[in-house]
């Protein structure tokens, strides 16, 4: 077999996986995972931060505190964790509910480009609910900056709207939007 190849030729068995961090140490963790050859991913959004005394500037705001996105094999994972500024990585609740040891959470590529997405192209902040939406009557945006994007449209207290993306294992990512700028599938 190859040098270098995971089980099959030409086939990468890397799962993006989330790692828990202490939290605003995100950044500083994925720059040393990524000093030691890792592939990291820390789920950021620009925004206009305005201090007290007026001062303005665009900032990257963490959106989902205390995790880092870390792709990796199974054999890098077990390494990782035993390094001094990892915590742990979060488990998938939902398997094996009446088990002790449950498996270590796997987030899907499809996921992570969908949230790169979201975060990349969204003008508003893009904030997480932290359970996992059931979809009922799902909705496509025709228009804007995140045409494509499929989730469920909902009707806050206020009269504005918004879109909820269900992301697997991370929950629900919301954003205001406006209802005619998508469509019922």
């Amino acid at each position: 077999m190859p040098v270098g190849v995971d089980g099959a030729v030409g086939v990468s068995d890397r799962k993006w996986f989330v790692a828990i961090v202490n939290s605003r140490h995100e950044r500083s963790v994925g720059d040393k995972l990524r000093e030691i050859n890792i592939e990291t991913y820390v789920a950021t959004q620009q925004e206009m931060h305005v201090w007290a005394n007026g001062r303005r500037k665009m900032v990257d705001r963490v959106v989902i505190p205390s995790v880092v996105f870390v792709r990796c094999t199974e054999q890098e994972r077990r390494h990782i964790v035993t390094l001094p500024y990892i915590s742990r990585f979060m488990v998938n609740r939902s398997r094996r509910a009446g088990s002790l040891s449950r498996p270590v959470a796997v987030v899907g590529d499809a996921e992570i480009e969908k949230l790169k997405f979201m975060l990349g192209q969204s003008d508003s902040p893009v904030d997480f609910a932290p359970t996992e939406f059931h979809v009922n009557d799902t909705v496509r945006v025709i228009r804007g900056n995140l045409r494509g994007l499929q989730g469920e449209i909902r009707r806050n207290s206020d009269g504005t709207h918004t879109l909820v993306v269900s992301l697997a294992m991370l929950g629900g990512a919301t954003v205001f939007i406006n209802p005619r700028d998508v469509e019922k599938i």
